[in-house]
């Protein structure tokens, strides 16, 4: 029986846990899975159905919280619902892969309660709340209204940090992705062999 891990990475919006995540994915020995999402918005960009998240009704997503569907969810902003469906975990184990998240802290701590031996939890720290709106500013993804709700939500989230497993500071890229790497490196267990590399 495969043993599957589950890797969290949280932070407020902007931090670079994307990049991260992105990162960490491509690095062949790992074996690590992209954990995508259920949402109950709208599509953003060129966000595809079922590559950067499964973008369901809100209909369909409150049925999926009365059948207990989901391994966590939450209402991040008002009818504006995020979950993990448990079918893509276990999907993913299926697959003999460990199972990586760039999720939200709320949900990033729910994880790590109900699998507290399988999962590293880790948070994403922005260099300052200042950085962080340059940052959201910098994607032009958002309204100036959206901006600083998310602005908002960061002093609540940046709270949450001491109860993950680690804190990464993202003030440099190239060390953050390197912490990053030993981190599940060692929780693989794999530092034996990661050092030659």
């Amino acid at each position: 029986m495969f043993d599957g891990k589950l890797f969290v990475f949280s932070a407020p919006s902007g931090s670079g846990k994307t990049t991260i995540v992105r990162h960490l994915l491509g690095i062949e020995k790992f074996n690590l899975e992209f954990s995508i999402s259920a949402t109950s918005r709208s599509p953003r960009g060129d966000e595809k159905d079922g590559e950067d998240y499964y973008f369901i009704s809100l209909k369909e997503f409150k049925q999926h919280i009365k059948n207990d569907d989901f391994l966590e969810w939450e209402e991040v902003y008002r009818d504006n619902f995020y979950g993990t469906l448990k079918t893509e975990v276990e999907r993913i184990w299926a697959k003999g892969k460990h199972v990586i998240f760039d999720i939200d802290v709320v949900g990033g701590l729910r994880i790590k309660k109900k699998f507290p031996e399988k999962t590293l939890a880790v948070f994403v720290k922005p260099p300052s709340v200042d950085e962080l709106k340059r940052r959201l500013k910098q994607r032009k993804t958002e309204s100036e209204d959206k901006i600083n709700m998310r602005i908002a939500k960061a002093s609540v989230e940046l709270a949450t940090a001491p109860q993950f497993d680690h804190i990464i500071k993202n003030y440099d890229l190239d060390v953050a992705l390197k912490e990053a790497e030993g981190l599940v490196s060692d929780f693989l267990d794999l530092k034996a062999n990661y050092d030659e590399s």
